[in-house]
């Protein structure tokens, strides 16, 4: 069998913000060659996947991956060698049931998803489809008129994501109404542009935070949303038909003691207060997404938020 796994490697490397993050490769008996890199957030949730890090201080300040690296090079690249990596479902129950753990904790999951992505990508390789192609097949939707997303550009970072007094993690905007994936990215370069030719003429900060969007120290949260709205004015697209906006809020990095704590503005919010404070973003402008509104075990927020507002806005 041609897409027959003959060999697993895996490697340190840097990713985009310097840290190290684990590298995949996967090699096929038919040639096929498949290599990713697994991503890593600088927020995240208590419940979420393990991403296993060394945790020795002396060596990229505990942030290193090699024990996970060893768990692709060793147990995972012994399990799966001869697997068919054409099976990408049961490669990756083989994969979740080899960890055995809820979590994803014991070979970790930047090993499990890296080799997953790499398994993907060697078989679209040998195939000679392009990713997203083989992707739809395996999922049954060739059949489908291909479609890409409407991209979701993060201009402003504030939070985990900046050093800045913006509490919010991310302001985006989101190019709907252009005819093309081409025109929403060209809409949104431009966008970005004008910001940041907003920014320089109000005497602000021009540097980038995290994610590539602009850091500026503002006074508040509202002023973000009007500077961005400034720009894309300046530009000529039209706000709330052709270009909309969207929040990741990432509450769960400042709520405290039950209350969310804005400390950019001073400000703390009961969960209804904080609820109301959103459903008012989104009445006042034309915000149709807004992630992690609520903190992740604000279970009674969740829902007050979601009565509010999720008939109009994804929450």
């Amino acid at each position: 069998m041609t897409t027959e796994i003959t060999r697993i490697h895996a490697r340190e490397i840097l990713d985009s913000r310097g840290n190290p993050t684990l590298e995949a490769e996967v090699t096929l008996a038919g040639g096929g060659f498949g290599r990713a890199a697994v991503p890593s957030g600088a927020s995240t949730g208590t419940r979420e996947a393990v991403e296993l890090r060394d945790g020795d201080k002396a060596r990229y300040l505990g942030k290193g991956v090699k024990t996970a690296v060893g768990h692709v090079n060793g147990a995972i690249a012994s399990a799966l060698k001869g697997f068919d990596a054409a099976n990408q479902g049961g490669l990756d129950a083989k994969l979740i049931n080899l960890d055995g753990s809820p979590n994803k904790g014991k070979l970790g999951a930047n090993a499990l998803l890296g080799v997953s992505m790499a398994a993907a990508h060697a078989v679209a390789a040998q195939r000679k489809l392009p990713l997203w192609r083989y992707l739809a097949e395996i999922n049954g939707t060739t059949g489908k008129p291909g479609m890409l997303p409407v991209p979701m550009m993060n201009i402003i970072n504030g939070g985990e994501h900046a050093d800045n007094n913006i509490d919010v993690q991310e302001f985006m905007v989101l190019p709907v109404g252009m005819p093309t994936f081409a025109e929403a990215l060209r809409a949104g370069a431009e966008i970005f542009h004008a910001l940041k030719s907003v920014l320089k003429g109000k005497g602000l900060n021009t540097a980038v935070g995290d994610e590539g969007g602009f850091a500026p120290n503002l006074r508040s949260n509202i002023e973000a949303l009007d500077t961005i709205l400034e720009a894309i004015t300046k530009t000529g697209y039209k706000v709330g038909s052709e270009i909309l906006l969207g929040l990741d809020a990432a509450s769960s990095e400042f709520y405290k003691d039950g209350k969310y704590d804005l400390a950019g503005e001073g400000k703390q919010y009961t969960s209804e207060q904080f609820v109301d404070l959103l459903a008012g973003w989104a009445k006042q402008y034309p915000i149709v997404t807004i992630e992690d509104g609520m903190a992740e075990g604000d279970w009674a927020g969740w829902k007050l938020l979601t009565d509010a507002i999720g008939d109009r806005v994804q929450v």
